[in-house]
């Protein structure tokens, strides 16, 4: 049976990477600045890798827009103070003059730190549509 403390962090990382999702209609910079901890790494869908610093400064720039952006089908397991995050995540909206709307499977490890849950890994690969 699952402890009291154990569902309390389940719904904390639902929360945030809820709160993660959401940070992307509003491009909320504090807000990602809060849930992505220091070693924050991003691997892109062609393979790059961007570290905490150049997500930010790829958000400042103002080029992407998000019209919809959300996350569901969390499956959340943790590990002493880690948690491993798969899920679906949808979007759909502008990057420069290119616009996008798809799907995708992620997986995020989130850490908590300070008494906190911190994004510290994220990487998802898009789904068929249909």
């Amino acid at each position: 049976m699952a402890s009291a403390k154990n569902f309390d962090d389940l719904l904390a990382v639902a929360q945030a990477e809820r709160a993660l999702a959401d940070a992307h209609l509003s491009l909320d910079l504090a807000l990602f600045d809060q849930l992505l901890h220091k070693d924050y790494i991003i691997i892109q869908p062609g393979g790059a890798a961007e570290n905490k610093a150049e997500t930010l400064a790829s958000f400042r720039k103002g080029a992407r827009h998000w019209d919809k952006a959300s996350v569901d089908q969390l499956d959340i397991r943790l590990y002493d103070g880690t948690a491993v995050v798969t899920g679906r995540w949808s979007a759909c909206g502008r990057n420069g003059a290119a616009s996008f709307d798809y799907q995708a499977r992620f997986l995020s490890v989130w850490v908590r730190e300070d008494g906190r849950w911190q994004n510290v890994a994220y990487q998802s690969t898009e789904m068929p549509a249909g």
